[in-house]
């Protein structure tokens, strides 16, 4: 049999990253976290990225192995002397979310300005204006491409017949399709893509080709609005060919 196939991304969001896209989701209170609905979902996400082969920090481990012992402490009947002594036990994890995301939003206004910094140009030189409307886009995470994916595997999950034959999708084969379809059109819903696979086989090795695209500078992918519709729009280059070896 083949080796799994591991794939490793340089830069690929934490444990704080996953929690907070969880909260913005579900558009929850940070301040009076639903543990248990937290911890759920946490872990099915930890799931599915096993289930990809992504290379999964330790530190993933230890965020599940603290959601969970916080859980229990919400769970255990407190005695009624110490119910108001007693800290709330999601405090630590407030605090440590509250911290990370103002670390974040200040990086974010660091990466603005430096955009608006390259937008400044000595006099007397003329830049180029590009005859397509600029359209803003916002930033996607590979927490928003898990977002479709468990949606496209439920379907997948309530199939009674199992297939026995081994199917022959291979990563590759399907880095190539990619290429090939957006070599026909500007931008393709990531979505529509998936959908139109046959096996949760096939939609696995698809997520998998596209991170590798996404790695090695080929294809990006955007969305208009957040948690909206995420599309793949090719990385044009004039020495990108389909299939190259």
């Amino acid at each position: 049999m083949e080796a799994p196939y591991l794939v490793k991304l340089e830069t690929f969001e934490g444990p704080l990253d996953l929690l907070l896209h969880l909260i913005k989701k579900e558009e929850l209170d940070i301040y009076d976290i639903p543990i248990a609905l937290v911890t759920r979902q946490y872990l099915e996400y930890l799931e599915m990225m096993r289930m990809l082969d992504l290379d999964i920090a330790g530190e993933f481990i230890v965020m599940a192995s603290d959601l969970m012992r916080i859980k229990a402490r919400m769970l255990l009947p407190k005695p009624e002397e110490l119910e108001e002594e007693e800290a709330d036990p999601r405090a630590e994890l407030v605090r440590r979310l509250l911290e990370y995301k103002k670390y974040k939003e200040v990086a974010k206004e660091l990466r603005g300005r430096e955009t608006e910094r390259l937008g400044v140009f000595a006099r007397g030189w003329i830049p180029e204006v590009a005859d397509e409307p600029i359209v803003e886009l916002q930033e996607v995470s590979v927490f928003h491409l898990l977002d479709v994916m468990r949606t496209v595997m439920a379907r997948f999950a309530q199939e009674s017949v199992h297939r026995v034959a081994r199917e022959g999708v291979k990563v590759e084969q399907k880095m190539d399709e990619i290429l090939a379809a957006l070599a026909e059109d500007e931008g393709i819903a990531f979505r529509d893509f998936v959908e139109k696979c046959k096996s949760k086989f096939e939609v696995l090795v698809s997520f998998i080709a596209l991170l590798e695209l996404i790695h090695f500078g080929r294809v990006m992918v955007v969305q208009k609005v957040p948690f909206g519709e995420i599309w793949m729009c090719r990385v044009r280059e004039e020495d990108d060919v389909v299939g190259a070896e």
